[in-house]
């Protein structure tokens, strides 16, 4: 009976120690197994990885302009919709103004859907200055089709800018809209015209034209100054490929503080001592600023300080940014010289009189000074300007700028900026 029992046990043993056995087997090889499958699974995987990777960097190599051009869209898109109060608070004021009986002239001279210009030129002017306004429409400024054809071949939108009188549906402002319906030619602000209110005038304008024009870039200019649009156009050209430019005739010049003085600075404290210097700045006949500043301006335009001078302002608005100043004295030369750099071939931008902070009696001579010193706009322009993209107009498109120029950059653009 016990060596019975204990053979028994023995059966009984084995047989448990084969159901350990396999159920030990089964796990191993299942681990084994999903082990394996993971290894193969890491293997395969990053052989996709690094072919994806080397696909993308082919095809970011393949289309490294297109990838670059989007970018740029990009950032212009986030610049636009970070600026878009304070374009709508302009907007409303310009409305508000238009619903108190201030007619906006606006209307006529606005782009069409043609797409991006390469500058807009605004003329700083005064109500009074109507003699000086037709001077420069005699002279280097196009009038009635030529000004639209050089605005649609060439891109190149020109403006007499002004502002409104203090009095709503004045003589001034009336004045001003019949020979606006003569001519088509200005661009009016919603700004009330005054000789110290020149450096909000200059934001403003800045802010407006970005609003009816995408440029690249904005020039602001005295109406008793000769302008080469050909020189102008050449100049500019060679630094569009440059975000944040800053262009003009730079200089310095004392800090006056005395009252008596024409150019009085009643904050020449906040610039030192006595006869400390202003920073380095364009000179106020006629600069430049490419389009990411015309949109700083735009964003900031309650808060930029004012000083008395207008040229000084600006100077303060951007001494602070990342932007490049590009002193070039071709765009101060002197009713004199103008002549003699045109014959060796480098014309000047901009030429006046420095003892009067412009053209010495500009309405009798500033058809002199254009014929000695003007260069014709040359028949080949139009590729040295050569457009692409659009952005046709924003504030008479509405205020909601996400839309419309998400709808004026194209589908391929829309599909970039939506899979970011």
């Amino acid at each position: 009976m016990a060596a019975k029992a204990s053979g028994s046990l023995s059966y009984k043993a084995i047989g448990l120690v084969c159901i350990i056995c396999f159920c030990s087997g089964m796990l191993f090889t299942s681990r084994l197994w999903v082990l394996l499958e993971a290894s193969k699974y890491a293997h395969q995987n990053g052989e996709f990885e690094r072919d994806d990777s080397n696909a993308i960097h082919g095809l970011l190599n393949t289309n490294s302009v297109l990838t670059h051009d989007l970018l740029v869209r990009h950032k212009a898109l986030h610049s636009l919709l970070d600026a878009e109060p304070a374009l709508e608070s302009l907007s409303v004021r310009l409305k508000g103004n238009a619903s108190a009986g201030t007619e906006n002239t606006n209307q006529d001279t606005a782009p069409s859907k043609s797409g991006k210009v390469f500058m807009v030129i605004g003329i700083n002017t005064a109500f009074s200055s109507r003699k000086r306004r037709d001077s420069v429409r005699q002279t280097w400024m196009p009038t009635g089709k030529k000004l639209k054809d050089l605005e649609v071949e060439k891109g190149i939108v020109i403006r007499f800018v002004i502002g409104q009188g203090s009095t709503p549906n004045g003589i001034l402002n009336r004045a001003i809209q019949a020979e606006e319906s003569q001519h088509h030619d200005f661009l009016r602000l919603e700004h009330v015209e005054g000789y110290h209110e020149l450096s909000a005038k200059t934001k403003i304008f800045f802010a407006t034209a970005l609003l009816l024009w995408d440029a690249e870039f904005y020039i602001k200019v005295d109406d008793d100054v000769h302008v080469n649009l050909g020189a102008l156009g050449n100049t500019l050209a060679k630094h569009r490929k440059k975000p944040r430019v800053y262009i003009g005739c730079m200089k310095g010049g004392p800090v006056l503080a005395q009252k008596d003085v024409k150019y009085y600075e009643p904050e020449h404290w906040k610039f030192g001592g006595q006869g400390n210097k202003y920073f380095k700045h364009a000179t106020g006949q006629l600069y430049a600023i490419s389009k990411e500043l015309a949109v700083y301006i735009l964003k900031n335009l309650d808060v930029l300080h004012k000083y008395a001078n207008e040229d000084v302002s600006l100077g303060s608005w951007l001494i602070g940014l990342d932007v490049e100043q590009i002193d070039d004295r071709r765009m101060c030369c002197s009713t004199m010289e103008c002549e003699g750099k045109l014959q060796a071939g480098a014309a000047c931008v901009a030429s006046f009189d420095r003892s009067c902070s412009g053209i010495c009696n500009s309405v009798e001579r500033l058809r002199v000074v254009h014929k000695r010193c003007n260069e014709e706009l040359s028949n080949d322009m139009m590729e040295i300007i050569n457009m692409t993209g659009a952005l046709p107009c924003l504030f008479l498109c509405g205020t909601n700028i996400s839309k419309h120029y998400m709808q004026s950059i194209g589908h391929n653009s829309l599909k970039f900026l939506n899979e970011d």
